[in-house]
């Protein structure tokens, strides 16, 4: 046998860690957990480091908006929100570490950080995202429209087609105008019945629901109209408010039909229209000028100087002591309310209506008067 070079000894095998290399081992990987948990619990702050940087510490350079800047580590966070800004949150300044590198500007010499809108970097198609940001980031994504507001449509209703008041019916558009605003209401069979009389106590209604009087603090307790009466307050609000006066002995006599002329001094006492300097002159127009009650002459004048008197089929026929309808009470509140300036006019050639006399064309004592009044709208 040949004499071979002795072999190498075999290595001997690795001595196990001593005390001290465990330790540092575990305070090396305390370390890094402490960091990965302090990065995962910020990232909804977006990496903001301003609470690293001292209060002294400016930006080398202002940040624009939808700008993503450059960590150092060049990693991006995986469980990142999508490239959003939420509405609830303020806007945040992402300030880029201080380099030497780079010169100071004016805006970081006066120590001022400029606020910027958050950027997060956008989120990759597998990575989980939680509900809640989800929801978020559906609001926030969603576009909203414009609105532009539109013309307000009016909110009075349209009037009632009753079923007795053709089209071609002369009180036709008054009676539309207080239908429609819940001033005058019909039958339950749809009509209206225009050319039925009016009571007092159905008159202090309507007056109640046209002219909004507030409720009456001294109410008159008249013999005739029960406190359970359908129209007691309605009557206690047209006493209190002057358009309607009771009889002697405390009676109202609500059931007793009201006249035309009764009307019309009503709304002028109602309205408090004041009396004109000639009223013999203003009645001449009417051809029964004569029938007008002495105690009615200078609110029937009144009246007719403010266009609230509506004569069907004659203008010129007033007819004071006829039982009115209810087209022409319709039609006298209804230019009652037009004198108030909560309607606006209509053009008939029912509404007697004055006409203002020219100066230099003054009537003569021969000459007829009854041009100082003319019908139509």
């Amino acid at each position: 046998m040949t004499n071979r070079p002795p072999s190498e000894p075999e290595s001997s095998q690795r001595t196990a860690l001593g005390f001290d290399e465990f330790i540092a081992i575990m305070v090396a990987f305390a370390t890094i957990g402490a960091i990965l948990f302090w990065s995962f619990s910020r990232r909804d702050s977006s990496w903001n480091l301003n609470g690293l940087l001292s209060p002294s510490s400016t930006p080398s350079r202002s940040v624009q908006p939808n700008q993503v800047l450059p960590f150092p580590t060049g990693k991006v966070e995986p469980n990142a929100a999508p490239k959003n800004v939420l509405p609830s949150s303020p806007p945040e300044a992402v300030v880029e570490p201080k380099t030497p590198e780079l010169p100071n500007n004016s805006a970081t010499s006066s120590g001022a950080v400029l606020p910027s809108a958050q950027v997060i970097p956008s989120q990759s198609p597998q990575t989980p995202v939680s509900s809640s940001t989800g929801l978020e980031s559906s609001i926030t994504l969603s576009a909203l429209p414009l609105v532009t507001p539109a013309k307000q449509k009016s909110i009075i209703p349209p009037p009632i087609a009753f079923n007795d008041v053709p089209n071609n019916f002369w009180g036709r558009r008054f009676i539309d105008v207080l239908s429609s605003r819940g001033i005058l209401q019909g039958f339950p069979d749809y009509s209206f019945r225009p050319n039925q009389p009016v009571n007092r106590a159905e008159f202090a209604v309507i007056l109640q629901k046209a002219f909004e009087q507030e409720p009456s603090k001294t109410a008159i307790a008249f013999q005739d109209v029960p406190a359970k009466f359908w129209a007691t307050s309605a009557i206690d609000q047209a006493i209190s408010a002057g358009f309607l006066k009771g009889y002697p002995k405390k009676t109202f006599n609500p059931q007793q039909n009201i006249t035309r002329v009764q009307v019309l001094v009503a709304l002028v006492s109602g309205l408090n229209l004041k009396a004109p300097t000639s009223p013999n002159q203003i009645l001449s127009v009417y051809k029964d000028a004569k029938d007008i009650p002495t105690y009615a002459t200078s609110k029937i004048a009144a009246a007719t100087a403010n266009s609230l008197v509506v004569n069907y089929p004659n203008p010129q026929i007033l007819a004071p002591n006829k039982v009115a309808t209810r087209a022409e009470v319709a039609a006298m509140i209804h230019q009652a309310l037009v004198k108030r300036g909560k309607l606006e006019r209509i053009s008939s050639q029912n509404i007697v209506r004055r006409r203002s006399l020219s100066p230099k064309l003054s009537p003569t004592p021969k000459q007829n008067l009854k041009g100082n009044l003319s019908t139509g709208g």
